[in-house]
């Protein structure tokens, strides 16, 4: 079971005392991310398809098919996206104390974090990420990996859903004509709904 905790919290000491409950039952794969705990930083940007790839790394190294994914906060957007881009790998997934798409939060969210700083940072983060890298920089580094990650997050929405939107639910892409409305397999326009004391709607 894979398991990518989100914001600052991406080491597996913070899920310290549920990985003892788990592993009882079952094979537990704890995945640091890029620049978290003892997993270096990258020049790469820190997204959660990138993320969700270096899992996939994790799993054809440990020769693993398929997996249960849990994920917290920022990493339920990793767990996410190992869903969306190998269906096949993930059997269950938990996306925990996260969200899918930018209207789930409101706009003071997003407002906080654009203006947040490193001083807003919980304590008991600092002083975990301090035991572990005690370097000058890196805790400065991780925070504003978290914090960019978060605000990209809307555009990286956006472009799943064109993706998905743009394509038939057996695959292939849908007629240019049909790309705004509700089509059937076969290419053709189905019969908007009707909507509340009006005609129907074409899409």
């Amino acid at each position: 079971m894979p398991r990518s905790p989100g914001g600052e919290a991406k080491s597996w000491l913070f899920w310290s005392e549920l990985i003892p409950l788990l592993a009882d039952q079952r094979q537990v794969i704890a995945v640091e991310e890029e620049g978290h705990g003892r997993t270096q930083p990258t020049s790469r940007p820190l997204t959660a398809e990138n993320s969700a790839g270096d899992v996939l790394a994790v799993l054809d190294q440990l020769n693993v098919e398929t997996v249960d994914v849990l994920g917290f906060s920022a990493g339920g957007h990793t767990a996410i996206a190992l869903g969306l881009g190998s269906p096949a790998v993930v059997r269950r997934l938990i996306a925990a104390s996260t969200f899918a798409s930018r209207g789930a939060v409101p706009a003071e969210f997003w407002d906080g974090m654009a203006k947040a700083t490193l001083d807003d940072m919980p304590d008991t983060y600092k002083d975990a990420d301090r035991r572990l890298n005690p370097e000058p920089g890196h805790l400065g580094r991780l925070f504003e990996l978290d914090r960019r990650r978060i605000l990209d997050f809307p555009r990286m929405a956006r472009r799943r859903a064109r993706h998905h939107h743009g394509r038939h639910a057996g695959g292939e892409r849908r007629p240019r004509r049909c790309r705004r409305r509700v089509c059937r397999a076969d290419g053709r326009r189905r019969p908007g709904r009707p909507t509340a004391g009006g005609p129907r709607r074409p899409w």
